[in-house]
């Protein structure tokens, strides 16, 4: 129990400035969906469609980028400085080329939404958001490169702070850009994207000067804007970093399928969309947080070859897990009527997000321990079968399972993502038995 005790500070420490900092960046989308609301449905419910190509792709980057950090907590366990400073540079440059890529589809290929049978109106104000978001990928692929690498030094705490920083700083921009003050021009869901812009430009630079500050980090700074690869190294954290991605997009992409299935029955649902899938992500990512922390201590375990306190640690960050996860359950459950409020007063959306909070409220579970198994996996850096189990859980039964419920039998949204519960589900079971399996095979190894 003491030893359970201790795994259990520890990962407090590690996973609530994540957890805090992963607050703040949905945060940024949040204000955004509560201010625009305001406006109406139809701006909400652009807000809605234009945020689905941008978070899929976005999330794909995020997705590389957590591909060195298991990589460099595993070097911190073994104490080599020289290749964190490795990994560190071409992580950086990984993280560069991959958001020059992933603007360019979007700006590219942004006229797909005309194509996807929506509502006029609501394409008209989702394709100028979508082109303002999508230039804020950069810096935020740039800040993503020295948080992981902080992150996989156990050190959590400066993104924390600048994330929450950033947040405030969006809202207000939000208040000013939205609705006019100041003596600007009211700008509605552009201004929101606008702001959103303004605060990850921002943050990009925040931690920057604190990485060029901080003399701890003065070993690491050599070269970070080498053109100059090591094609081992990046074939090493690309060899995570990918599928990472990939397991993110295909959780990504299966949510904003559902946003366009929405659009199919109405305006109105897809607005309750936005609301019931914006509260879920807020729970979600700040799980991410605990996943964080699993990266980073089964990485740094497995550099120790301790497999027996790799399995506590993670197995400690799971329990906390489902009792973060559960007491979000129940805050759905007795906020449904009042959470919608926060967003929009619409009688009609209020009603059907009220709805879909409660099929939130059933995954929330599933959603916390999939977040947590799945970092563990990266942690050991088992991702390939992993996105297989993903693919198949959202992609072959979720997803067929929501259009068979919402849209041919008629269930409406709460079909659609009782078809997304499922797939989450299968997803949080099939990761648990993995990591079993697997770090018992490793410690057969080690041992």
């Amino acid at each position: 129990m003491q030893s359970f005790r201790s795994h259990l500070k520890i990962n407090y420490n590690l996973a609530y400035p994540v957890m805090l900092s992963q607050l703040g960046h949905i945060l940024v989308g949040t204000a955004d969906s509560m201010m625009v609301g305001q406006t109406g449905e139809v701006p909400l419910a652009g807000a809605a469609l234009g945020s689905v190509p941008f978070h899929i792709l976005l999330t794909f980057g995020l997705g590389i980028s957590y591909g060195a950090t298991p990589l460099i907590a595993a070097a911190d366990g073994e104490g080599d400085r020289s290749r964190i400073g490795s990994l560190l540079r071409n992580s950086f440059f990984i993280n560069i080329i991959a958001a020059i890529v992933l603007f360019l589809i979007i700006i590219l290929g942004n006229g797909v939404l005309y194509h996807l049978d929506q509502p006029k109106d609501v394409v008209a104000l989702a394709i100028p958001y979508l082109e303002i978001i999508t230039v804020s990928i950069i810096p935020l692929m740039i800040f993503q490169t020295f948080r992981q690498f902080m992150e996989g030094l156990s050190i959590t705490k400066p993104a924390m702070f600048i994330s929450i920083f950033s947040n405030i700083l969006n809202v207000g921009l939000n208040y000013i850009l939205i609705f006019g003050k100041l003596g600007f021009e009211p700008m509605g869901l552009n201004g929101a994207g606008i702001a959103t812009l303004i605060s990850r430009v921002v943050m990009m630079l925040l931690i920057i000067v604190y990485f060029y500050r901080e003399t701890k980090f003065a070993p690491y700074r050599k070269n970070i804007l080498s053109l100059s690869p090591e094609w081992l190294r990046v074939k090493r954290i690309l060899k995570i970093g990918l599928p990472s991605a990939f397991q993110y997009i295909i959780e990504v992409g299966a949510f904003g399928i559902a946003v366009i299935m929405m659009g199919w029955i109405g305006t109105s649902m897809q607005a309750a969309h936005q609301i019931a899938i914006n509260l879920a992500a807020i729970t979600y990512m700040m799980a991410t947080g605990l996943g964080a922390a699993a990266t980073i201590r089964s990485g740094n375990q497995l550099g120790r070859k301790n497999i027996p306190n790799l399995r506590r640690a993670v197995y400690s960050l799971v329990f906390m897990a489902i009792i973060f996860m559960a007491f979000n359950a129940l805050l759905f459950i007795l906020g449904r009527n009042f959470l919608p409020h926060l967003y929009i007063d619409n009688a009609e959306v209020i009603k059907l997000a009220s709805g879909l909070l409660i099929i939130a409220a059933l995954f929330q579970i599933s959603d916390g321990l999939q977040v947590v198994m799945a970092s563990a996996l990266r942690g050991l850096e088992d991702t390939l079968v992993p996105t297989f189990y993903i693919f198949v859980a959202y992609i072959l039964i979720g997803i067929p399972l929501g259009y068979y419920l919402g849209i041919v039998i008629g269930w409406g949204g709460i079909g659609i993502w009782t078809g997304l519960l499922v797939g989450l589900t299968i997803v949080a079971t099939s990761l648990l038995v993995r990591f079993n399996r697997l770090t018992k095979k490793l410690s057969l190894k080690y041992n």
